[in-house]
């Protein structure tokens, strides 16, 4: 997992630079039209509604926003959405693990398989590089006001594997089974994660040169900016070379 922080702090910076925010909107719009159709639009009774308005929150979402969603999600008439997942390889032998909500699968799938064909990559089918990665819960915390070695300890009690410090955030990452328990630890400390998730996590990393690399993020970024997307793990070691480039 080296070097996962310093991915989860460019990814941060870039959300916050360029004009993705909408795209993260509409990405939390979706999450929390599953969780109010799944379990109902009550947040204390329903923990995926409550991580969703949490990730919200992490992101600037205004409440009005948040609230026209939860509402328009309860509407029996509303549009539901799917679930879908697909894996494939980027030029290079990178692979990547994409995750999509969707109202159309024919219209995802006929769009993914044309991102992978025209960077040269291809599709597989699903389970195929599953192997390839380990499913983590992935926290990003703001530096809490209290002593960071107590902090630290908190989180480890809770199940912390690992905890990376930069530029004051923690970057926490658990066990996929312990991703509640973490959730329960932050409520008990009154620190609100700027995001919280479960990801897949390259158990090795492939290091490409610079030219390749880079020819592989411009595959992850189109797959990234199709509205069906909703998150892209892949196995690109990202080097200080790359994020200078970013």
């Amino acid at each position: 997992m080296a070097g996962h922080s310093k991915w989860s702090t460019i990814k941060r910076k870039k959300g916050a630079m360029d004009a993705r925010r909408s795209k993260m909107f509409s990405k939390i719009i979706k999450e929390i039209s599953i969780a109010v159709k799944e379990s109902g639009p009550d947040p204390d009774s329903n923990p995926r509604l409550r991580l969703a308005i949490a990730n919200a929150k992490g992101v600037n979402m205004p409440k009005d926003n948040v609230s026209r969603a939860i509402n328009k999600a309860s509407d029996k008439d509303s549009e539901s959405f799917v679930e879908t997942t697909y894996e494939g390889y980027a030029p290079n032998g990178i692979a990547l693990y994409i995750e999509c909500t969707t109202d159309n699968l024919q219209r995802t799938v006929a769009n993914v398989r044309s991102y992978f064909n025209k960077f040269g990559g291809n599709l597989g089918t699903n389970g195929s590089l599953s192997f390839l990665f380990d499913r983590k819960g992935v926290f990003t915390v703001p530096k809490a006001d209290i002593d960071q070695d107590t902090f630290e300890m908190e989180l480890i009690d809770a199940g912390a594997e690992e905890i990376e410090l930069e530029e004051g955030f923690f970057t926490v990452t658990t066990a996929m089974e312990d991703f509640g328990s973490m959730m329960k630890k932050l409520e008990e400390l009154g620190v609100e994660p700027e995001n919280a998730s479960l990801q897949r996590i390259p158990k090795e990393t492939i290091t490409l040169d610079l030219e390749s690399a880079r020819k592989v993020m411009k595959l992850i970024d189109i797959f990234e900016d199709d509205d069906d997307v909703q998150n892209v793990f892949h196995n690109l070691e990202i080097t200080d070379e790359l994020i200078a480039e970013m």
